[in-house]
């Protein structure tokens, strides 16, 4: 026994301690991950490199390793809070132009934009064009946008529909004038409306109107804002004659272009012209059962300001707006290593890649062995607390007894040092 053997023991219990200490502290700490420090003998190196029975010379601290298991995931009341799930870490761009990886998601976005963490550094992941394709390739720091998304004039409606092969004939005939009264229910069978837009992004009602001709056959009329598409408004006629097989099962044509004409709205405004505008159809059925419209859709829409952003489990940063409409502003793209206890720590729940984890392996979330995303949630610290004061007792008791084997040493000395 020597006092450089306690010594030693007293040296790493104490850096152990630190260890145990930092964990304890972080306890509370989103994306941090607990640490062990793990430890060596130590042997004298005989000249011939042998020896008889060696007595080792202490102990010393081989490493100090981090435990990167998956913490718990926490429902948060913030959208731009994000946990992953799985493999990865996130990619930020520090303000030195420096690429750190991180854990933690609690994101804001600054005043100009970008989306980022408490330290500052900016999210890195994937841009977005301007119809909201992503864009993959070189990353870059994802910023939000601000203004509203433009207005799209509608070119496209379908609508699926039975007719109800039971009603009567309305249609007089096309040498009657008109050959449709809009107001009188008598001249028609069944009516329906819409919104439509313009360029503008103004709406447009659109109204259709089913006149039954005959037997499987159909006279398909439609106005905008009162006028109507086909005729005058004097004498309107039908912007298509629909016929259906005799089963009633299906319907030609199935496809119509519309061109609807500029028009004055209910508030007395002017709506451009819109077209050509494709129908669709041909979903329709005349069965003998009462008339429904079971799906209409249309693919305009008015402007709209920004009103949120979410994040799916890919990844993809979706922009809500005020017209009901989204649109991908951004992909995150995350980061894994062969070996992540190789990575650097950096402070602010951060780390730097180093040789011995070597180069990131990059891709987006739920790709490949990377973990997938959840928005509105955090990772918390996967520090096990219980765990760590029962590791802090018995590295207090391993102190302990290193001191004890110095005092023992000192006493031995003693003796010798008192003997005549």
């Amino acid at each position: 026994m020597s006092f450089q053997q306690g010594l030693s023991g007293l040296n790493v219990m104490s850096k152990n301690l630190d260890v145990i200490g930092n964990n304890i502290a972080n306890a509370s700490t989103v994306g941090a991950k607990s640490s062990r420090a793990e430890f060596a003998d130590l042997y004298a190196n005989a000249l011939n490199g042998s020896g008889a029975a060696p007595i080792g010379i202490g102990v010393q601290l081989a490493a100090v390793a981090q435990q990167f298991t998956q913490g718990n995931i926490t429902a948060t009341d913030n959208a731009m809070d994000v946990a992953i799930n799985g493999n990865g870490f996130f990619q930020m761009n520090d303000p030195k132009g420096e690429v750190v990886y991180s854990r933690n998601g609690q994101f804001k976005v600054n005043n100009e934009g970008f989306v980022v963490n408490n330290q500052g550094q900016q999210l890195m992941g994937y841009a977005a064009d301007s119809n909201g394709n992503i864009i993959q390739g070189p990353t870059s720091a994802l910023q939000l946008p601000t203004a509203g998304i433009n207005p799209q004039a509608t070119s496209k409606i379908g609508m699926e529909f039975n007719l109800d092969s039971r009603e009567k004939v309305t249609d007089p005939g096309a040498a009657a004038t008109p050959r449709i009264d809009f107001t009188d229910s008598s001249t028609f069978n069944q009516a329906r409306s819409m919104t439509v837009y313009d360029a503008k992004g103004q709406p447009v009602a659109l109204s259709y109107y089913y006149q039954k001709a005959g037997d499987d056959t159909w006279n398909l009329y439609a106005t905008a804002n009162g006028e109507p598409l086909a005729g005058t408004a004097a004498n309107p006629q039908p912007v298509q004659t629909l016929t259906f097989s005799a089963d009633g099962s299906t319907v030609s044509p199935s496809t119509t272009t519309l061109n609807i004409p500029a028009s004055t709205n209910a508030a007395g405004a002017s709506t451009l012209a819109i077209g050509p505008v494709t129908l669709d159809i041909s979903g329709s059925t005349q069965y003998g059962s009462a008339f429904g419209l079971t799906d209409q859709t249309q693919d305009g829409f008015a402007p709209g300001q920004l009103t949120g952003v979410s994040i799916d489990k890919s990844g993809v940063v979706l922009a809500r707006y005020s017209n009901g409409q989204t649109k991908s502003a951004g992909q995150i793209e995350i980061a894994t290593f062969r070996n992540v206890q190789g990575l650097t720590p950096a402070g602010g729940n951060a780390w730097h890649a180093s040789i011995a984890s070597g180069q990131a392996i990059k891709g987006v979330p739920g790709s490949g062995n990377l973990g997938v995303l959840q928005s509105g949630a955090v990772e918390d610290s996967n520090v096990d607390l219980t765990g760590e004061l029962v590791n802090m007792i018995t590295a207090q008791r391993n102190y302990q007894a290193n001191a004890q084997t110095i005092k023992t040493m000192d006493q031995v000395m003693q003796t010798l040092v008192n003997l005549r």
